[in-house]
């Protein structure tokens, strides 16, 4: 019978996989406004793609999907943290100091998370697991 030390050894790596999961299901959600405009009424909504806006949807929308299913996670989190570090400062900090007034906070969430997944990886549940277990 496992005991309440072994729930941590056993669901701390699952819960990576979940985080990751859905992490990246938010963040392919906003490249997927930028790129088609889905939803409606969505913002910035759809942009024009070699726009700044539109490349940065390009970098959401496939690093979300490869992240989503834990596909070459630790590079591409690590190029999505640099993205959400550009895009804090070039659009959040020129309109103030404070991530609370400049509406920056979502964006250093990001930055960090990505960080984050960067270096810890996937967990089991991804293609990256499978591919590791193939070799």
């Amino acid at each position: 019978m496992p005991t309440t030390t072994d729930l941590p050894a056993v669901w701390t790596p699952r819960v990576l996989s979940i985080f990751r999961i859905m992490f990246a299901l938010l963040f392919f959600a906003h490249g997927l406004v930028k790129l088609s405009g889905f939803p409606a009424g969505a913002q910035p909504g759809h942009v024009a793609l070699l726009s700044l806006f539109g490349i940065a949807g390009l970098f959401e929308f496939v690093g979300g999907a490869f992240l989503t299913v834990g596909l070459f996670t630790r590079p591409v989190a690590i190029l999505l943290c640099g993205e959400m570090a550009v895009a804090y400062f070039l659009v959040h900090a020129p309109q103030g100091f404070f991530p609370s007034l400049n509406g920056g906070e979502l964006a250093i969430l990001y930055c960090f998370a990505f960080l984050y997944l960067g270096f810890a990886g996937a967990g089991p549940w991804s293609i990256d697991a499978v591919r590791r277990r193939a070799y």
